[in-house]
Formats: C-alpha cells, sequence, structure tokens
C-alpha cells in the first residue's frame, strides 16, 4: 500500500486533512497543493467513491489541478480541493454542511471552499454560515452559481481549439458530442446551440439528458457510443480521466474541448492525442471561467470585468495550442509549462499579476 507522505510527494501537496463528523455522518478530505500565488482555492466535490483510497487519489488529483489552473489564469491564488464522501441526492443535510464549514474554518483560510460535482449554490450559503471562507454562494456577496461562465469560458476556448483546428469558430452545423449535462454541460449546450451547433448528448440522469433534448433540440446517445459519434467537437463535461487507452481509438472528432476537470487519465494519454493530430484544450485552462468568476468575489465582484477576463480565455487556449506546434509538444505539456514558470516566478518573487 502506498503511503500518505509518498502520495503527497508525488502530486505535491503542501497539506492534505480529513476530517469526520459522527452525529452529521460527514467524511471528507482537503487537499491543499500550493499556498505559493495564494491561498488555495478550489471546490467542493460529493461524491459516492468506491472506498477511500479513491476519494483521496481524486482529491489530489483535482487539488493540484487548480494550482495550474490558477496559475495559467493568472489569478493570485493557490490550488486546493475538497470532496465529501456520499451521494449528494440522499446523504446531503445541512447538518452534514454545517460540519464542512467547521472544517474548512479550522484551516484558517489557507483553504477556500466553493460548488463542485454534487454541490449547489444554497449549499454554499449553509457553509458560509460556519465560515468566511467560502465562495460562490447566493448571500453575502456571493456571485452565485459559477457553471454559467465555466460554461462561457469553455464555449470561448473551443472556438480557439476549432479555428486552429483549421474549421473557423462558425458553429453552424458543427457537431459536438457532450459527455455530461449537468449544470455546466447544460449551459455550454445553450450556447451552441445558440451558435448553430448540432448537439450529441449523454448523461448518468435521465432527466438531465431530456432537458436538453426538449430545449435544444439534441440528439440522445449511449454512454459507451458517446465517443465514437461521427462529429467535430467531444465536450467532456462529467468526470475525469475519461481519455485513456479504451476510449481513445474509438473517438472521430478533431477537437476536444470540454469542461470536466482532469481528462486524461495518464500523461501517456495526452502524447497520444498529440501523435493523433487531435487538437486537445488543456481542461484547466479552457475550464477555468467558474474559478475567475468566483475568485473575484475576493475583491469585489463586477460581472462585466468578469466577462472580459472569462473571454480571455480564448486567447489563452490559442496560445497554448500555438506553442504546442511551435515547440512539438502536446498541448497539455505546454500548459503545464506556463503554470509550471509562473510558480517558479513565484517562488522568486518576480510574479506580477496583470490588472
Amino acid at each position: 500500500m502506498v503511503g500518505i507522505f509518498t502520495e503527497l510527494e508525488n502530486y505535491g501537496h503542501e497539506q492534505v486533512a480529513c476530517f469526520q463528523d459522527k452525529e452529521s455522518g460527514l467524511k471528507t478530505i482537503i487537499g491543499i497543493h500550493s499556498t505559493v500565488l495564494g491561498p488555495a482555492l478550489g471546490g467542493c466535490r460529493m461524491w459516492p467513491y468506491t472506498d477511500e483510497a479513491a476519494a483521496l487519489r481524486d482529491v489530489l488529483r483535482l487539488a493540484r489541478g487548480m494550482t495550474y489552473k490558477a496559475a495559467v489564469a493568472n489569478l493570485k491564488l493557490g490550488g486546493g480541493k475538497a470532496v465529501i464522501i456520499g451521494d449528494s441526492r440522499t446523504q446531503k443535510t445541512p447538518q452534514l454542511l454545517k460540519a464542512f464549514g467547521r472544517c474548512v474554518d479550522s484551516l484558517g483560510g489557507r483553504y477556500i471552499t466553493a460548488e463542485d460535482v454534487g454541490m449547489k449554490v444554497n449549499d454554499i450559503d449553509t457553509i458560509r454560515t460556519q465560515t468566511k471562507h467560502a465562495v460562490g454562494g447566493s448571500n453575502e456577496g456571493g456571485s452565485g452559481d459559477p457553471s454559467i461562465m465555466t460554461a462561457f469560458g469553455t464555449f470561448q476556448g473551443m472556438k480557439a481549439a476549432l479555428k486552429f483546428a483549421g474549421l473557423g469558430e462558425d458553429f453552424e452545423g458543427i457537431k459536438v458530442a457532450i459527455q455530461g449535462v449537468g449544470n455546466v454541460g447544460y449551459h455550454l449546450s445553450s450556447y451552441l446551440s445558440a451558435a448553430g451547433a448540432k448537439l450529441y448528448v449523454t448523461d448518468i440522469y435521465p432527466n438531465q439528458i431530456e432537458r436538453v433534448i426538449n430545449e435544444f433540440g439534441a440528439t440522445p446517445v449511449g454512454p459507451d457510443e458517446i465517443y465514437g459519434v461521427d462529429c467535430e467537437v467531444f465536450a467532456p463535461c462529467a468526470l475525469g480521466a475519461i481519455l485513456n487507452a479504451k476510449t481513445i481509438p474509438q473517438l472521430k472528432a478533431k477537437v476536444i474541448a470540454g469542461c470536466a476537470n482532469n481528462q486524461l487519465e495518464t500523461e501517456s494519454n495526452g502524447f497520444e492525442l498529440f501523435k493523433r493530430g487531435v487538437v486537445y484544450a488543456p481542461d484547466y485552462a479552457i475550464n477555468a471561467g467558474g474559478l475567475i468568476n468566483v475568485a473575484a468575489e475576493l475583491d469585489g465582484y463586477n460581472k462585466e470585468v468578469v466577462l472580459g477576463k472569462v473571454s480571455q480565455i480564448h486567447n489563452t487556449i490559442m496560445s497554448i495550442l500555438t506553442r504546442s506546434k511551435d515547440e512539438g509538444i502536446p498541448p497539455h505539456v505546454a500548459a503545464d509549462r506556463v503554470a509550471e514558470q509562473r510558480l517558479i516566478d513565484a517562488k522568486q518573487g518576480r510574479f506580477a499579476v496583470k490588472s
């Protein structure tokens, strides 16, 4: 069995904290990957993990991704993440959320929480009754649901990826296969439908599929068939590790651009996509809109300013893809190099955040 400190070293984490609350049933792990650029900000995910090892692995991967996401987005924030082990549809209670809020508060601001899978705006409101270190709520100056901005930023980045692939930026008639049409996937579907795209969708929840069928005329596809859809763009918008040795050979899309975190199961999968000539928009670079949105609460929220910053994801993705081409490296490596250089600069006291 791999030891906890070996895991921390492998992922480069500063701290991992485990909490439980017997009365509410809370079991949570909070990972703080880096505070080099500022306090670690990242959402809380509630999911019925198969075991504790799977929950730990998820929080470590997600927290590291948040460090890189904040660095590429040029934010004065580090990366962190929390997971609550449990089914959000049947086990989430106000008592559990308040217990989680107390856990966050005990970290003294080193970690700031927000929404992720299984969490909603009103859940953040409940958490904020126990700690000020939470963003994305509707009370006390909160900016509300960040999924709209995540989808908007992904849409902007998808346009850049489409253009880089030689397909232009006009979505009229472009076929997009979307895996996961929950909060973010739903809003992405809305942007794409309005732009004239033809949507093919799948989700583990039938009611979410029905919604995008009824509202956007989407075509439903089975969970295992979504990878092989004959389309221009594949948009992963559910859980991670879905680009792997089994799924990549099935893909017909020229572009992969979606909202999900940690889409590559392994580093080698990114190299395989590059070898196949698939244009891959690195997940943490394209889906940073939600982080940019909630981070703005820390300095006084202004929606118009946020929209302007999120729109710049188009330029970020184009820059990463261009660097990938120029240096002959996969896009995920190009994005990592941008993030890592900013972290190095910060450690050397030379980091300056753009206004």
